[in-house]
């Protein structure tokens, strides 16, 4: 790849602030990842940023990548993919490891590094680990670069479901029933760990839903309607992720918030509901992603019910320190309680997505709601906050 056509350095004073979107990563959710980046590239207001595209490939190359979000798509029932993208099939970008120097360095093999300029700020849009839990979020402590989205813990504690459901709980939050299988312990004696999950099923019925405890997009989430079929649900699950999670069903209806940090404070949208999906047996991947089941927005609750699930979306967005955005996920249960199942602190952000749906209904637009999330970023600082 030629370098004479990449970003320079600008030389002036007052040029303006340049812009990261970190997108694609190692996770089992790297296409969603790289839908949301062309989302997000195509709502940059390009006339008070610069933008520099950066994909991290399934392998964890940053490489240079088109600035083209129409090829950002799913296409077929096919997400996009960082390697289709990349300018180059070798070379990667770096980020020094320095508070002093922003400047991004772009290098192939056998030729001279590239000075790509200063980054002001990254829009990190990536999903699930390596990205959203928290080790990007290190990266750019270490760098000095401040960033869209909660910090290195909030991000941690957003992306385990067991240790997001402990810290809910400390704080009075009220979470459905579930068990956690460690790696250790299913390696060590699976009888023993299969036991203690046909033990929570005779305390709380079947169906099971078994799942990862740190992937989202309801990426290896099984739904288990008894023994038969448990052993091949753990083995999905832990596709993903070694540790996983089983949770009892809990009959009621899917209400989702949105909450957004503001100067004063953070706010909560208005909530949004997520219907049964007619063919799918829950809301999993493809019925969120490929035939994008519509959510209703706002959803049809009474007054008293919507300032509650607004309330305890503000109170989870601040039991776990979380910064800039959040989607806080909720069951209203069939006696009336709102349960909270979990939060993502960097939710789906394609236009359809439910967070930008809820917050354009709630008066914010998918423009200024970008525009928001980096404006923010830029007046906080790294480090101790």
């Amino acid at each position: 790849m030629s370098t004479e056509n990449l970003p320079q350095t600008p030389g002036q004073p007052s040029r303006k602030p340049r812009v990261a979107v970190v997108f694609g990563g190692r996770s089992s959710e790297h296409g969603i990842s790289v839908v949301t980046a062309g989302a997000v590239l195509n709502a940059i207001d390009r006339t008070r940023y610069d933008v520099l595209p950066i994909g991290i490939t399934r392998e964890g190359r940053w490489a240079l990548t088109a600035d083209e979000p129409a090829r950002m798509a799913i296409v077929d029932r096919r997400p996009p993919d960082v390697e289709e993208l990349a300018e180059a099939a070798e070379g990667g970008v770096v980020l020094p490891v320095d508070p002093a120097n922003r400047e991004v360095v772009y290098s192939e093999p056998g030729s001279v590094p590239k000075a790509l300029g200063e980054v002001d700020v990254v829009f990190p849009v990536l999903h699930g680990p390596y990205g959203e839990d928290g080790t990007l979020q290190g990266l750019l402590e270490l760098s000095g670069v401040p960033y869209v989205g909660s910090g290195v813990l909030a991000s941690a504690v957003g992306q385990d479901k067991d240790y997001m459901k402990r810290v809910f709980t400390s704080f009075g939050l009220k979470v459905g029933p579930y068990v956690v299988i460690r790696p250790r312990e299913w390696e060590r004696d699976r009888s023993a760990a299969r036991k203690r999950i046909v033990d929570f099923a005779g305390e709380h019925g079947w169906p099971l839903f078994v799942k990862p405890a740190r992937a989202g997009s309801s990426i290896g989430i099984t739904k288990v309607d008894g023994l038969a079929g448990l052993d091949e649900a753990i083995e999905e699950a832990r596709r993903h992720d070694p540790k996983i999670l089983v949770e009892a069903e809990l009959r009621g209806r899917e209400i989702e918030c949105g909450v957004l940090e503001f100067e004063e404070g953070p706010r909560a949208s208005v909530p949004a509901e997520i219907p049964p999906p007619d063919t799918h047996a829950y809301y999993d991947f493809e019925a969120k992603y490929i035939d994008s089941t519509p959510g209703l927005v706002p959803a049809p609750l009474t007054a008293e019910e919507t300032a509650e699930v607004r309330r305890l979306a503000v109170e989870a967005f601040e039991a776990a320190s979380c910064e800039g955005l959040v989607r806080a996920d909720f069951f209203l249960t069939e006696e009336g309680e709102f349960v909270i199942n979990e939060i993502n602190t960097m939710p789906g952000f394609t236009p359809i997505s439910m967070f930008p749906q809820m917050w354009q209904a709630t008066g914010v637009s998918y423009g200024e709601l970008v525009d928001r999330l980096i404006e923010s970023a830029l007046r906080r600082s790294t480090g101790l906050r």
